[in-house]
């Protein structure tokens, strides 16, 4: 994506929102690296859990106990 495009709306929220799902990987013992990797791996689950409204940590507790 070139620098000067900007996201809409809807795509920023999700990124921002994965954001703080990382947050709460990594304060469970994820490093980073291992976060932003799983979450790039489950987009599409990540993404769902986003349009069906749970939170971050929601969405990070979830996927832990589906492991």
């Amino acid at each position: 994506m070139a620098k000067n495009e900007e996201l809409d709306p809807e795509t920023a929220a999700l990124i921002q929102w994965c954001t703080e799902v990382e947050g709460f990987l990594v304060a469970a013992g994820a490093s980073l690296d291992e976060a932003q990797g799983y979450i790039e791996e489950e987009a599409e689950w990540f993404t769902d859990q986003f349009y069906e409204g749970l939170t971050p940590e929601q969405a990070a507790k979830a996927s832990m106990n589906d492991q």
